[in-house]
């Protein structure tokens, strides 16, 4: 892209009161950007309001400075992980997003070139998850780029950011691992305690991004760039979601999108669970493995797996605690009712599951067992 061009696309899409839906109408009646501020205002008249035609006419605030700052990040890119700005006029700008009803004009990439957009699959999640969930994103993540898709997700706290470790770890080497949506402007990461995590996506897959340079994480921008997570995978997964909860945006976009939305069950005494107990009401896809959505995108081919999967365990070889917990949290009265132990014993054998990593202590006094990758 030519500086000119990047002072085009920036101005329009900087203008006040000239949204994406607007902007697609000024470049269907007039062409590239430049070709719009080159109208009359009688010509600009005849596509928008009297509003937009006066901000039109006027150089947005912060666009000069806007265009030196993006020309420079763009300049200064990795050349293993090179900086992109994507419009809407490009041929690589990602089919299924231009296909919704409002792809953002500009997106900011970073990380692997694409030759084409891979195919994906979406997982999101509770930004607090149990420990459980956390651990059944990771799994499933690993599963889905072990087969040979992308995992998308949003780069948060919690069931995002296990999402993408996940996928980092089981991506062939070369492959396009995971592409993290987020909400603020590629020259910042949210959370900052997801640094590394980004920085690592972008050297084994890529940073996504509807925001300028500069853009600080607003609570609005969040809800809004899930349309884009929606958008590139062919099916999201919800893996824990609170009722209230922007998973739930996601998945709802996704079923509007035409897509597949699959939802894990868990516990009916999980606030955490509750979200996807609803999405199966709606009907959502209930799923217990990866292997069951799998088998709903039947992936073409699929490659084969990092390493062999671990036997299962032989039923009658657990701890006797592990089997009266379930799989439910469960507090210390109600293990003592259910196994006979006391509670000196009972707590030793607790400490020993939980360092062992086969049990997470939970708040209230609660404990859960863990399956273990």
């Amino acid at each position: 892209m030519e500086r000119d061009e990047l002072a085009g696309w920036l101005r329009l899409a900087m203008t006040p009161g000239v949204g994406p839906t607007a902007a697609r109408r000024l470049l269907a009646a007039f062409g590239l950007p430049r070709q719009v501020f080159e109208q009359s205002i009688d010509a600009l008249a005849s596509v928008g309001s009297a509003a937009q035609v006066q901000a039109l006419c006027r150089e947005p605030p912060g666009w000069a400075q806007q265009v030196e700052t993006t020309w420079a990040w763009l300049q200064a890119g990795d050349p293993a992980a090179p900086r992109r700005l994507l419009t809407l006029a490009d041929a690589g700008y990602p089919p299924s997003l231009l296909q919704t009803e409002d792809p953002p004009l500009l997106l900011y990439l970073q990380g692997l070139p694409l030759v084409q957009w891979p195919r994906a699959i979406a997982v999101v999640g509770s930004r607090n998850p149990t420990p459980q969930g956390a651990i059944n994103a990771r799994l499933f993540a690993r599963s889905f780029a072990q087969a040979g898709l992308a995992v998308v997700s949003g780069l948060a706290l919690g069931v995002d950011g296990a999402a993408h470790e996940g996928a980092l770890e089981g991506a062939p080497a070369g492959a396009l691992a995971t592409i993290a949506v987020v909400g603020t402007g590629l020259d910042r990461v949210y959370p900052r305690r997801h640094l590394d995590l980004a920085h690592r996506i972008a050297g084994r897959g890529l940073l996504v991004s509807e925001y300028p340079l500069g853009t600080r994480p607003l609570r609005e921008n969040f809800p809004r760039r899930n349309r884009i997570i929606a958008a590139l995978g062919e099916g999201t997964l919800v893996v824990e979601a609170a009722l209230q909860s922007g998973s739930l945006i996601t998945a709802r976009l996704a079923a509007e999108q035409g897509r597949e939305v699959f939802a894990i069950p868990g516990s009916i005494h999980s606030p955490q669970a509750r979200g996807c107990h609803e999405l199966l009401r709606q009907g959502a896809k209930l799923v217990e493995t990866a292997q069951d959505v799998l088998e709903e995108l039947a992936p073409q081919p699929p490659a084969p797996p990092a390493s062999a999967p671990e036997p299962a365990a032989e039923p009658g070889r657990e701890p006797l605690l592990l089997r009266a917990m379930g799989f439910d949290p469960v507090g210390l009265d109600a293990l003592i009712a259910r196994t006979g132990t006391g509670a000196a014993d009972l707590q030793a054998q607790l400490l020993e599951l939980e360092l062992a990593g086969q049990v997470a202590r939970l708040p209230g006094g609660l404990f859960q067992r863990v399956e273990r990758s």
